[in-house]
């Protein structure tokens, strides 16, 4: 699996139709877009590249091995929010890339040994960008789920330990609280995640 960059012109698709890319996480931000949903992609520090236009479709990738783990549009520019040192799309540049997810496949990203990159942002063909598409299968059903976050908190008063409860989980956050999911009518199948992994937490089963 190849890319073509040769349909276009300064980044300008010569053909009709949306443009199609390739477009590289940086190093660590694969993990933490697991962590916590986003509607969004937002990218800074891209340097003097041929960035996607409006509507141009993206397919996102992982390094290290290369990963296929999400695709999506391009949305536009990025409006400015206040930083939140846990959430890395909170800090956003004039210049940000925005690219609005249209699926996802962080738990289960599909392998692309084959595809060659030529930087953090790449122009496809519409075929190869169509074969990665593809390499995803059919979008799985979605279903309801139940999660919860159980925390033992000493207090004075039922006020004061949900305050207690909302200050550990800004604390602490999905990197170190065991999140509780089962399917909805299920509970016996209820697992626990952190990290954006399941986790055990039965610790006479880790002896």
């Amino acid at each position: 699996m190849t890319t073509d960059t040769a349909h276009r012109v300064n980044g300008v698709s010569q053909a009709d139709g949306p443009g199609t890319w390739a477009v590289l996480l940086p190093a660590g931000r694969y993990d933490a877009e697991r962590l916590v949903h986003h509607d969004t992609l937002e990218l800074t520090g891209l340097g003097e590249v041929a960035l996607p236009r409006f509507g141009d479709q993206v397919a996102v990738l992982a390094d290290e091995p290369p990963r296929l783990v999400a695709v999506g549009r391009v949305a536009g520019p990025a409006a400015a929010r206040p930083e939140d040192p846990d959430d890395p799309q909170s800090d956003r540049a004039p210049d940000t890339l925005v690219v609005a997810y249209t699926r996802r496949a962080f738990d289960e990203p599909v392998p692309v040994d084959a595809l060659i990159l030529g930087g953090p942002v790449t122009a496809l063909d519409p075929v190869t960008f169509r074969e990665l598409v593809d390499l995803l299968g059919p979008a799985p059903q979605r279903r309801n789920w139940l999660v919860s976050l159980d925390l033992p908190i000493e207090a004075d008063s039922p006020a004061e330990a949900v305050r207690l409860f909302w200050a550990y989980v800004q604390e602490l956050g999905p990197r170190e609280l065991p999140a509780f999911v089962s399917p909805s009518g299920d509970e016996l199948a209820m697992q626990a995640f952190v990290l954006g992994a399941q986790a055990n937490q039965d610790p006479e089963e880790d002896d």
